[in-house]
């Protein structure tokens, strides 16, 4: 079955070098925009379930702001403890200036 994108904001919600917490079908996503790119990971750090929201951007990765653990914006994989664990990421798409993600 082929999921389908929903849109979730508009680009000019997100400034460079912000963020955004949607909620699709009870999944909660953060969207990033870093480098005139948007990436959707998953809400919560693998490490201790707290929120990425508000981490700084760094060489790519996301910087949890609680513990320093680095996840890959492209792919959710860690890139620094104290997580072992990757994150889940989301297709995302840009549709006449509004962001889509598929879950």
């Amino acid at each position: 079955m082929n999921k389908i994108f929903t849109v979730v904001a508009s680009v000019d919600e997100i400034p460079e070098g912000e963020q955004l917490r949607v909620v699709i079908d009870e999944t909660e996503i953060l969207i990033c925009h870093h480098e005139q790119r948007f990436y959707a990971l998953q809400y919560y750090c693998s490490h201790e379930e707290l929120p990425l929201e508000g981490g700084m951007y760094e060489n790519g990765c996301i910087i949890c702001p609680y513990h320093g653990a680095e996840f890959c914006l492209k792919d959710g994989r860690v890139q620094a403890p104290p997580a072992y664990e990757d994150i889940r990421t989301f297709p995302l798409k840009i549709i006449d200036n509004t962001i889509a993600i598929q879950i």
